[in-house]
This record gives C-alpha cells, sequence and structure tokens, in this order.
C-alpha cells in the first residue's frame, strides 16, 4: 500500500478560512494597527476583495436576519445585503482597501512663496461611533517654498477623498490629511479647516441636524504667524453646508 506523504506543519490548508481572517492574520503578522480609520491597502491580495464582498454579503444578510426582516419575500429588500456589503467596501470605505491615489509631484520651478488656498473640497465619510454619514467640506491653505513640491489642485480633493473614505471621527481626519499633504509637498506651512454635519445627531441621538462641526490644523507658519492665519481664515467663505 502506498504511504501517504505526511503534512507540512508550516503548510496547512485555509480552505473555508474567511478572508477577512487571512487579511487580519497578515496584519497582526506584520504587528500593524488596523483601526477604523487605518488604511490596510498593503495587505490586500489580488481577487481578495470579491471573496471580502462576499463574505460581508452574508454576514449583512444575518444582520437582517436579526433585525427580522423577511427578504425573502420583501422585494425592497431582498438583495439589500449585497448592495450594503458593495457601498461599504467600494465606496463610503474604499479608503481602507486601496492605495493612495497617484499624486504626481512637481518642484517649484517660478519659486512661487503666496498664499495658496485650495476649497472648498466637499467630503464624505462616516462616523467610526454610528456608521452614520458625515457630509461636509475642507479649506486647504498651502505657503509653499522653493522647495515645495507642486501638486495639481484636483488632487488636493482625491487625497482628501482616500482619508475620508474610512469610519472616522473629525478631529482625527484632519490630522491624517494633513500629515498626508505635508508628507506630499513639504510646504513652510499648512492650514486645514472642515466644517462638516454628523448624521449620529441628526439621525439618532438629539436629532439635531443644524449643528456643524467645525476643527482647524495650523502648521508651520501658519502656526507661528497669527496675521498668515487671520488672512488664511478671512479668505474662507463665511457659508454653511448647503
Amino acid at each position: 500500500m502506498k504511504s501517504t506523504p505526511a503534512l507540512d506543519p508550516d503548510v496547512l490548508p485555509d480552505e473555508g478560512v474567511p478572508m477577512s481572517v487571512k487579511i487580519r492574520e497578515r496584519i497582526q503578522k506584520s504587528r500593524k494597527r488596523f483601526n477604523a480609520n487605518d488604511n490596510i491597502a498593503e495587505f490586500i491580495e489580488p481577487g481578495d476583495l470579491d471573496k471580502l464582498l462576499d463574505e460581508v454579503e452574508v454576514k449583512m444578510q444575518g444582520v437582517l436576519e436579526s433585525l427580522v426582516i423577511d427578504t425573502a419575500n420583501d422585494h425592497n429588500t431582498n438583495d439589500t445585503a449585497r448592495r450594503v456589503a458593495k457601498m461599504y467596501l467600494n465606496e463610503v470605505f474604499k479608503g481602507r482597501y486601496v492605495n493612495a491615489p497617484a499624486v504626481t509631484e512637481f518642484p517649484n520651478a517660478e519659486h512661487l512663496n503666496e498664499l495658496m488656498i485650495v476649497g472648498p473640497i466637499r467630503v464624505r465619510s462616516a462616523c467610526s461611533h454610528h456608521f452614520c454619514p458625515v457630509i461636509g467640506q475642507v479649506w486647504i491653505g498651502v505657503m509653499p517654498n522653493e522647495r515645495t513640491n507642486v501638486i495639481g489642485l484636483s488632487k488636493y480633493a482625491r487625497l482628501a477623498e482616500w482619508v475620508m473614505g474610512r469610519p472616522q471621527i473629525q478631529e482625527e481626519a484632519v490630522v491624517m490629511l494633513a500629515d498626508l499633504i505635508q508628507e506630499k509637498t513639504q510646504p513652510d506651512g499648512l492650514a486645514i479647516v472642515m466644517e462638516a454635519t454628523h448624521f449620529c445627531m441628526g439621525w439618532r441621538g438629539v436629532k439635531d441636524l443644524d449643528s456643524k462641526m467645525i476643527n482647524s490644523v495650523m502648521r508651520g507658519v501658519f502656526l507661528k504667524d497669527s496675521n498668515l492665519r487671520r488672512e488664511f481664515l478671512s479668505l474662507i467663505p463665511k457659508r454653511t453646508i448647503d
């Protein structure tokens, strides 16, 4: 009788192991963090997101069943689990699973050193506490120098979309965006102001949709020069979110 070869203990079959478990194990092996607002694209391999989408759909279907919704006979919800899974992975939380958008950087050949403001940039996110929408706008002020890298105006919007496309807390999101732009451009100063409506206040809780949250991050000369800071803030239109 032919003997069965011994199994290599370091090569274990993973058939049937949920994709989320595989991805989590890769992250934990690298001793990296995977909080709600972290990007984990470096641990996603080709084909993983399709399998993760199927997994989220199954688990979302379980949520609907626990809410006692008859998805089999209710034509409005019989495909809701799939729609929600696609929304989370491909849209609302896409910033967790894909790499940062390509940003072409150019040297500051003309030695520009005047204040530049970009905005308002419309941003959409979701709060990490309740997964309720956060809808707002961002203004970015840059004080360049001769060593500053110059990027296109649309690239600021793409970077903001990538950072906000995760479950976020507004205060942390603005700092993350500032860190990213600082790394890409290396300006003398960077200022960011964000104003947003939080649906965790308007849809639930106190049910107040009129309240807005406004916060800012000031770096470099914006932090040191009160006149420059006032100039930036004075040039931001005094308007509220539509």
